[in-house]
């Protein structure tokens, strides 16, 4: 929803549509504090994959709270906009430095030979719910066959995953149609308009829907165990990719990045929905589509979703490349072990003072 080309410093100055710089200095303090006034701050460009959807809300956050500055990395977000380039593909193609985006995508690109890695996991389930209409007969993936199904965008991960769930239950993608809704009041506009039975959302999307009475929540992707029931394991979503290439030559202001990011989801898991929201930007929470109460409401009944520590969580990437190989993906060039990796984020709890509590994914994933 509300899609922008917005680029925001770390001091918080928001430059519409601004030309994205070149990275800066490639050494970061790595100290847990702002560098001293001789120090080169190095300058990170990283673009969301959807910055004021409710799953991607740790990178706002971090900026927000002052945590990129603090640990002395200049980062510019900015976000994809509906018919524009992924947030995936501009970090591979170089456009920028870093995407916030699902874990799967590393596969995707690592299966056609481009070497991406995720650094740091946010998530250990989609964030997502399958919303359909009142009348749409779905309850499960079992009443996919002849139905509309709205994805994001046609091979995003909403659309691989609704192929996953598809086929799960034996009906083929010829058996469906698949339709690119987007996110917020396109997809609401779907439903709306029956051009769509349902379509695969997050928050705040999903409470909008639930509050006009248009759709109800038919499989729920947004909760870990929702994730399980219906994927099979936990399945990482929203982390950092980057080049690997990149990240072996920029490791001080990658793990500055994931310091800032591990902070972060440590605030989040010791306050509520309501001080998220607090903190965010006002039109994230408030909008024509949805009222900050009815945010705070979303994010509390899928606040679960968010990983406490960074930590890549065991048997996620199995079960994602699972995922994968199940709905067509040739995944024989693909070693599970270099598409993720816990050292950043073993070297920011460390820096904190803090304890991993999920068990890591180890080589096997």
């Amino acid at each position: 929803m509300f899609k922008r080309a917005l680029f925001i410093a770390a001091a918080g100055t928001v430059v519409l549509g601004a030309a994205a710089c070149g990275s800066g200095s490639s050494s970061g303090s790595g100290s847990g504090s702002s560098p001293s006034s001789g120090t080169a701050i190095p300058t990170v460009r990283l673009m969301v994959g959807g910055i004021d959807k409710q799953i991607y809300l740790p990178y706002q956050l971090a900026q927000d709270l002052g945590f990129y500055k603090k640990y002395g990395v200049n980062v510019e977000l900015s976000t994809e906009t509906n018919g524009g380039v992924g947030a995936e593909d501009a970090m591979a193609s170089g456009q920028v430095d870093m995407a916030g985006a699902w874990y799967i995508h590393t596969i995707d690109f690592q299966a056609k030979g481009k070497d991406v890695i995720d650094i740091v996991q946010l998530s250990g389930a989609p964030g997502e719910r399958e919303m359909c209409g009142m009348n749409s007969g779905v309850h499960s993936a079992a009443d996919f066959k002849g139905k509309n199904l709205g994805v994001t965008d046609l091979g995003s991960g909403t659309d691989e995953l609704t192929q996953f769930m598809a086929a799960q239950k034996g009906i083929t993608k010829s058996e469906y149609h698949t339709v690119a809704v987007g996110a917020g009041t396109t997809a609401i506009a779907g439903i709306q308009r029956k051009s769509v039975d349902c379509v695969m959302t997050t928050q705040p999307t999903v409470g909008a829907l639930e509050n006009r009475k248009l759709a109800y929540s038919a499989i729920d992707l947004a909760t870990t165990d929702g994730a399980t029931a219906a994927l099979g394991g936990a399945w990482p979503a929203a982390g950092v990719l980057a080049q690997a290439s990149w990240v072996s030559s920029h490791k001080a202001a990658a793990q500055d990045v994931v310091d800032a990011l591990v902070a972060t989801m440590h605030w989040i898991s010791t306050h509520t929905a309501a001080d998220i929201a607090d903190k965010l930007p006002a039109d994230f929470v408030s909008n024509a589509t949805i009222t900050k109460d009815q945010y705070i409401a979303g994010l509390a009944t899928d606040k679960g979703q968010f990983l406490p520590d960074g930590i890549m969580p065991a048997g996620g990437p199995k079960t994602v490349f699972a995922m994968e190989t199940q709905i067509g993906v040739d995944t024989a060039k693909v070693t599970l072990a270099n598409t993720f990796t816990n050292e950043y984020v073993q070297n920011a709890l460390k820096l904190e003072g803090l304890t991993a509590t999920s068990t890591p994914a180890g080589a096997d994933g």
